[in-house]
Order: C-alpha cells, then sequence, then structure tokens
C-alpha cells in the first residue's frame, strides 16, 4: 500500500510524504476527470485532492474533500486516474481501499465514496461508522 519516501520538488520548503498505490483509495475515470476539470479551473493543473476523514455527520465520521497546491508532511500520496490524490495517516485507516467515483446527476450527484470499511452509513450517504 506504501512504498517509499518522497519530497515534493516544488515545495518552498521540502515536504516529506509517502507515496502509496490504489490500494489505498482507486479514482474511477468520471471523478478523476472532474477533479482534473476542478484543478485547471482553480488554476492548480499540478494540484491534489486532498481526502480525510473527520468527525461529524449524523454516522460519526464523514469524508471532507478539498483541493490543494501539493502535499503536506506525512501524507501518503496515490496517482489514481490521472490525478493525484494525499490522505494523511490517520484518515488512511479509514479510507483504505476506497474508491472515489464522480456521478453527474441532478439529484444525488456529486463525489461518492465506496468505502468497504464503514459498516453503516446515514441515509443521505454523507457520513459512515466503522
Amino acid at each position: 500500500m506504501i512504498s517509499a519516501r518522497q519530497t515534493a520538488s516544488d515545495a518552498p520548503a521540502p515536504a516529506t510524504y509517502r507515496v502509496g498505490d490504489e490500494h489505498l483509495i482507486k479514482v474511477t475515470s468520471a471523478a478523476a476527470q472532474k477533479v482534473a476539470s476542478l484543478l485547471q479551473r482553480q488554476g492548480r493543473p499540478n494540484g491534489v485532492l486532498r481526502v480525510a476523514v473527520v468527525g461529524g455527520g449524523c454516522s460519526g465520521l464523514q469524508y471532507e474533500m478539498d483541493l490543494q497546491d501539493q502535499p503536506a508532511s506525512r501524507d501518503i500520496l496515490v496517482e489514481s486516474g490521472g490525478v493525484r490524490v494525499v490522505v494523511d495517516p490517520k484518515s488512511a485507516l479509514y479510507i483504505a481501499g476506497s474508491e472515489l467515483d464522480y456521478v453527474d446527476a441532478l439529484l444525488a450527484g456529486g463525489f461518492k465514496i465506496k468505502n468497504p470499511n464503514a459498516a453503516s452509513s446515514c441515509s443521505c450517504g454523507e457520513s459512515f461508522s466503522t
């Protein structure tokens, strides 16, 4: 799941992060296209999508996503579907084995995470518990 350490070359101060693989998180082609489009629109063609798990929501845990310029120290970087995704070590425990998809629909559209570690989720699908 996680291999060698690497240093971001375009960072003002070197950020040390680890490189992971799709066993941590896999990005579908629909999600990759949407992420690439959002990064391009924000002027961050070499940016990353941060996926994190934080406390909250109906079921106790919820996903948080953000576009950033580069990985932060201690992050795990995964390249999948042609985009770069970063996950912090704590969130990696909850996300391992997940798939990020994007559904373009009027109702219930947006990014969806299929997480094999989620024991239950709320009816809106925005939070989960393990």
